[in-house]
């Protein structure tokens, strides 16, 4: 199911034409149709009797791109709303789609979109906003310009695949791949540090009947907002072991705040590894760099917040693009 493009901006409307307070009022009003349009689709696909996937014609934190941070605020202030629910629990997957203004601008025209009014540096600088709108989602690809438009494409799908658990083998292969590092300490000052979102997590591990099976709960959360996902680790294929024979897949599955209480309620579910006998807790921080996507994870060897932190960086990029923005 494909939601269609924001009925709102084809009927006339001309950002250019707006004052700030104008403009803002009508990004407030848009997100207002786009969780009613998208709440049709979703309860739709819930009752679908096969499988069914949404995609949504952009989401409900773009229009924060358009928006003063303060005016932001006083929206989900106003409306009883949280950047968490809004971004992190509302969509399982982002992928952002870089403008043609970047990278392909002979492909960038105004003439086959009427809503399209921008110039190619504004056009640049929406796009960048759009994309750090996103940043803190647990799950965001960036589809950058680097190749020919069917190749991003094909880098698209291969995206989505990969989260829903579909195998696509060598038709949508792509170079993005997930690198993780170790990072030394101490850190550079907080200052060397682009605009980031920080989160705080843990990770539960659940007892399953086969130890080849890797069973994963993982609560996730700003200012006392979270969101809460179910993630199974298996090998697919006649190998089963994780020695190379088989490739691992990964299901994940937003669950309510409910059913995670449930699920950790009793010591019994926890696993006891090594020397933990409890949750892992961690703080991560996300930012941006180009199309990289990078996540610093602290986590502490302890339950208390005082024990010594150990750091990872982890960078969703082609290896040329990752090794560039390593420190």
């Amino acid at each position: 199911m494909l939601t269609p493009p924001h009925p709102l901006l084809s009927g006339g409307i001309r950002f250019p034409d707006m004052t700030q307070e104008e403009g803002e009022k009508f990004q407030e009003n848009l997100i207002k149709v786009m969780i009613a349009m998208e709440r049709t689709f979703f309860t739709l696909a819930s009752t679908c009797k096969q499988n069914c996937i949404v995609i949504c014609d952009r989401g409900i934190m773009d229009a924060t791109a358009y928006m003063s941070k303060e005016s932001w605020e006083k929206v989900l202030k106003g409306n009883g709303w949280n950047a968490v629910e809004l971004r992190d629990n509302r969509y399982n997957q982002v992928v952002h789609l870089v403008t043609s203004a970047s990278g392909a601008e002979a492909y960038y025209n105004c003439e086959d979109n009427p809503c399209r009014t921008e110039g190619l540096e504004q056009a640049r600088e929406l796009d960048r906003r759009t994309a750090e709108a996103w940043v803190g989602h647990p799950y965001i690809d960036v589809m950058d310009n680097s190749t020919d438009f069917d190749t991003k494409m094909r880098r698209m799908i291969s995206a989505v695949c990969r989260r829903i658990g579909l195998q696509a083998g060598d038709r949508l292969k792509s170079a993005s791949r997930k690198i993780k590092f170790l990072v030394r300490t101490p850190l550079p000052p907080e200052s060397a540090f682009p605009s980031y979102q920080d989160f705080d997590v843990v990770h539960d591990y659940l007892i399953t009947a086969n130890p080849k099976i890797q069973s994963r709960l993982r609560k996730r959360g700003q200012s006392g907002n979270w969101s809460y996902q179910h993630t199974v680790r298996r090998s697919a294929g006649s190998g089963g072991d994780r020695d190379g024979s088989s490739q691992l897949v990964e299901l994940r599955r937003q669950i309510s705040h409910r059913d995670y209480v449930v699920s950790v309620g009793g010591d019994f579910w926890k696993v006891e590894l090594l020397f933990f006998l409890n949750s892992f807790s961690f703080l991560r921080q996300c930012w941006r760099n180009a199309a990289t996507t990078i996540t610093l994870s602290i986590k502490f060897d302890g339950a208390s917040s005082g024990s010594r932190p150990t750091f990872s960086w982890t960078s969703t990029a082609s290896p040329a693009t990752a090794a560039a923005s390593a420190w």
